[in-house]
């Protein structure tokens, strides 16, 4: 089975910046995709950033040139790094993975997610 774990939510003025991180642990073989969703209460799950095996990254408009994601892939830690928060970031994070464990195949995997607040 695997697990990833997010750290580094919190509470922050607008304007400010804060750090994610999201590590897998388990049986891990190789780990492909990585990324982040958010998601606001009353709204659906979205993508915030997303990152590939290889480094290849894609970004939500409304984050673009705000927030940047990176990975450490001996470390099968993902990262994203935000800044000049406003306070419509305010939502709870979650990191995402397609591990590829005992199967052949990925399995794609949530993190418990971790609180981002913005205050204007």
């Amino acid at each position: 089975q695997v697990q990833l774990v997010e750290s580094g939510g919190g509470l922050v003025q607008a304007g400010g910046s804060l750090g994610l991180s999201c590590t897998a642990s388990g049986t891990i073989f190789s780990i492909n995709a990585m990324g982040w969703y958010r998601q606001a209460p009353g709204n659906e799950r979205e993508l915030v950033a997303h990152i590939t095996s290889g480094g290849r990254t894609n970004y939500a408009d409304s984050v673009k040139g705000r927030f940047t994601i990176s990975r450490d892939n001996a470390k099968n830690t993902v990262h994203l790094q935000m800044s000049s928060l406003k306070p419509e970031d305010t939502a709870v994070y979650y990191c995402n993975a397609d591990v590829r464990s005992t199967s052949y195949y990925p399995t794609n995997y949530w993190g418990q997610g971790t609180q981002v607040t913005v205050s204007s």
